[in-house]
């Protein structure tokens, strides 16, 4: 049995927080129950799959693409629910529990040495594969630390459900393009990375389905205030 590495014992606390963010926000959204539990289950295990596969096809190497691991999840629970036949939305129950376990898992990828950032000169500095680099997984697990204050802080608002999701999605790609240009990645079209051009088109996705669903929401209430002041 290999013995539990700091890297390890980071990428499952990180685990481990996301299932008990997820566990929290279903009790808050009233939806902890034995079919919930499933939902998340399958999300992560859909989730895991398609991060390896993304990470292998992508980026020719063994490891787990984050990006790969939203798209999987996301289409595993859509598929799912549907089989269980549950129409409430979930996804902020997800979108809190990626953002809280991210925030955690990434010093997994800090001790352990991968998605390291570029060679760099600023005071904060890492050494890491012979250089001082930026230490872009700290930076990731930062990000994603700000983005689960701004999803919990928008919930007291009590947005329509899976707004958090799409916020968080675009928070996610917007943060993890910008960072990207502080990490070793091998360049593409235009001088972005494969991620980055990821990060585009889940900004585009999220942003568009964000937006949808804020429109149809305010057009519902003001269809049911004119409705009441009419009666």
């Amino acid at each position: 049995m290999a013995p539990l590495t700091l890297s390890s014992a980071c990428y499952a606390a990180g685990y481990a927080t996301g299932v008990v963010a997820f566990a929290w926000m279903a009790k808050r959204r009233r939806l902890a129950t034995s079919g919930m539990l499933s939902v998340m289950a399958a999300g992560l295990i859909g989730g895991l799959v398609c991060a390896n596969i993304a990470q292998f096809v992508f980026a020719h190497s063994e490891g787990k693409s984050v990006l790969g691991g939203i798209a999987g999840g996301y289409l595993t629970v859509i598929f799912y629910k549907r089989h269980l036949g549950i129409r409430r939305g979930t996804g902020d129950l997800f979108a809190v529990a990626l953002s809280a376990g991210e925030a955690v898992g990434r010093f997994g990828c800090y001790f352990g040495g991968c998605c390291y950032g570029k060679a760099c000169g600023v005071p904060w500095a890492i050494w890491q594969h012979g250089a001082w680099r930026h230490p872009a997984q700290l930076y990731m697990a930062a990000a994603s630390a700000v983005i689960l204050a701004i999803l919990l802080r928008y919930d007291r608002k009590r947005p329509p459900e899976n707004a958090l999701f799409f916020l968080q999605g675009v928070l996610y790609c917007a943060s993890r393009f910008t960072i990207e240009f502080f990490r070793e990645t091998n360049v593409t079209a235009l001088g972005l990375s494969t991620a980055q051009w990821a990060c585009i088109a889940g900004e585009l996705f999220f942003g568009v389905m964000l937006v949808k669903l804020l429109t149809t929401t305010r057009r519902e209430r003001v269809a049911i205030l004119t409705t009441e002041q009419a009666a």
